[in-house]
């Protein structure tokens, strides 16, 4: 999962994860791309998948999470973060590539960085300082002293432990399944390899293991990817909304 890289320049290094994480923006970049160049009134399978995806992304995560009157700006930001977390995700299910780029932390937490100032900016620019800072931390219909302990539990939720949670739950699920998978496979491994007779035969529950973690894992990277570009939305829609 850490492989040593490619090269390094002083204290950076360049390494599969990276050139994973380019590879991703050319990916969904070159598909929509292709899929789009016609632009027929009645699309061809390509144009279809991606005209598909597209609205999943524009109807599902955009118009009915953030609001009709709302959602079209955030659309763009909506749309890449669900693809390149996907594909990024995907990585680790692909034979030979068999990398989610997520399960590194940093990717993770830029993501997450990029989601945070994007909602806290939006909130600020609508409500104002104070007002984005009070729709935040200050509940209507608690009572005033209740503020006391609300305020700093609030702030602290939705401005700090809030931006940590949205990366960490993508980093350690990715993380996690691919480490599952890995133990399966070398689990398999050494039970044929190194023990065999009794052993290659245990292998075959090992083995299938493994094939139940593969394709559980492949629909968790899916999910996540969902879950990161929801939660985004969920965020966006609290900024732009009148109160909470």
């Amino acid at each position: 999962m850490h492989l040593p890289d490619f090269f390094a320049l002083g204290s950076f290094g360049f390494g599969k994860q990276m050139l994973l994480v380019l590879l991703s923006v050319a990916v969904v970049a070159g598909f929509f791309m292709w899929a789009g160049r016609r632009r027929a009134m009645v699309p061809g399978k390509g144009q279809f998948v991606a005209e598909m995806g597209y609205g999943f992304v524009r109807n599902s995560l955009g118009k009915q999470l953030i609001g009709a009157h709302h959602f079209k700006p955030f659309v763009p930001l909506l749309f890449a973060s669900f693809f390149f977390i996907l594909v990024n995700n995907l990585y680790g299910s692909i034979p030979v590539l068999q990398l989610p780029t997520m399960s590194h932390a940093g990717s993770a937490y830029v993501l997450a960085a990029i989601a945070w100032l994007t909602w806290v900016g939006v909130g600020i620019k609508r409500k104002g300082l104070g007002g984005f800072f009070k729709d935040l931390t200050m509940p209507s219909g608690v009572p005033p002293l209740l503020y006391i302990i609300l305020v700093p539990i609030e702030f602290l939720s939705n401005l700090l432990i809030r931006p940590v949670t949205h990366a960490l739950r993508l980093f350690a699920t990715m993380f996690g399944g691919h480490m599952a998978m890995m133990v399966a496979a070398s689990l398999t491994s050494f039970l044929i390899l190194e023990v065999g007779g009794v052993g290659a035969a245990a292998s075959l529950a090992s083995g299938a293991l493994g094939i139940f973690l593969y394709f559980l894992e492949l629909m968790i990277q899916c999910i996540q990817a969902y879950i990161f570009a929801l939660l985004l939305a969920v965020y966006i829609q609290g900024s732009v909304s009148e109160g909470h």
